[in-house]
């Protein structure tokens, strides 16, 4: 098995702490910015930032779907994690300030260990780009969200 990594980033025309504060609102902005790709969304402990967990099914394709219980935590400022008890996901939200006044860089990372073997193969050649995908338009919502 080897490790799977998708990153994307995106500069958003608002400041970093409005743009912290939405993404770590798991209770309300959160869901709103999933596009159709996650259904059955549920926040069963928490909803801000650390000690949230929340749950919801990532189909990144026809045929494969994730289903997710995330804890979430900030091991530091501007930084969000999401640990799926149900697989080796792992993705880390950051924020940062922009290259302008009152922007904001906000980078997605996700890895997981991937299946071995010749599906192992296809899930590190595709998955990435799908799931790159469906973050590009998470950010595109956050962005259309804080701005």
């Amino acid at each position: 098995m080897a490790q799977v990594e998708v990153s994307r980033e995106r500069e958003i025309a608002a400041a970093p702490e409005g743009v912290f504060a939405a993404l770590a609102d798991y209770r309300s902005t959160r869901e709103r910015l999933l596009p159709e790709h996650f259904s059955e969304y549920e926040v069963r402990e928490g909803g801000q930032g650390t000690g949230t967990v929340v749950h919801w099914k990532l189909q990144a394709t026809s045929k494969r779907v994730r289903d997710c219980l995330l804890d979430v935590e900030e091991p530091s400022p501007g930084r969000l994690t999401e640990r799926d008890r149900n697989s080796s996901m792992v993705t880390t939200w950051t924020v940062t300030p922009g290259s302008a006044q009152d922007t904001s860089r906000v980078t997605v990372h996700t890895t997981w260990q991937g299946a071995g073997g010749i599906g192992g193969f296809f899930e590190r050649t595709f998955a990435p780009k799908g799931l790159g995908r469906i973050y590009d338009d998470v950010l595109a919502r956050l962005a259309a969200a804080v701005s």
